[in-house]
């Protein structure tokens, strides 16, 4: 997820920045399942797998070896996580072992909302613990709709133009909303900034996603 991770290098915090970055590499690990398995159950287990080790988490029990969850542990040790967030980001991804795209805009902005924003919004609260889940929703969803449209998953028949379309409405919304965000959660989702250049279809280099990045956190829009 180098979006993120590029993104995650401008909270001035060490310790909360490695606190965003297992929260990132917890997403990427359950975003992964779905193509790591060969029917829907099996990635139901696996799922299951993760949930229980949040539950380990939780309980101040022995947590079982991976060290996303070892990361997890020590971030929790210091400031609960928002287990409501990380259970949303669980049962959305139950959609992933759906072989169909999603179907209509209400399915792709419930997809959106259990997995970009419930992350974003946990993120953001790891660096500022006020955060409203809302001033982040619309730049969320902004990343996750090019994201969706990269992987082929948008309803059939949303055209290019469409998709920037939306893209475009949401980072609007979003730069609106994001004046209530506290600037030292801005990290949080600095790369939404990348959102209208995939929409597009085209695949920035690295320096020109790290220009871009620098350019939002500068203005604190996206």
């Amino acid at each position: 997820d180098p979006d993120r991770w590029m993104a995650s290098r401008f909270v001035a915090d060490p310790v909360r920045r490695e606190e965003v970055v297992a929260l990132y590499a917890l997403n990427v690990e359950l975003s992964k399942i779905a193509g790591q398995v060969s029917q829907p159950l099996l990635g139901e287990i696996r799922l299951a797998w993760w949930r229980e080790g949040l539950d380990e988490i939780e309980a101040l029990r022995p947590v079982r070896g991976h060290p996303v969850l070892h990361a997890l542990e020590a971030a929790h040790a210091r400031a609960p996580l928002d287990r409501g967030l990380l259970d949303l980001m669980l049962d959305t991804r139950l959609r992933d072992l759906e072989p169909a795209p999603l179907a209509d805009e209400a399915e792709v902005y419930a997809y959106l909302d259990g997995t970009a924003v419930a992350l974003a919004a946990a993120a953001a609260r790891r660096l500022a613990p006020d955060v409203d889940p809302h001033a982040v929703q619309a730049a969320a969803r902004a990343f996750g709709i090019a994201g969706l449209a990269r992987l082929g998953r948008l309803p059939v028949g949303w055209t290019r133009a469409e998709i920037a379309g939306r893209v475009e409405a949401a980072r609007e919304a979003a730069n609106r909303d994001l004046a209530s965000l506290p600037a030292e959660a801005f990290a949080a989702v600095a790369y939404s900034a990348l959102a209208p250049v995939y929409a597009r279809g085209r695949e920035p280099g690295p320096l020109a996603r790290r220009l871009r990045l620098l350019g939002a956190v500068a203005t604190g829009r996206v």
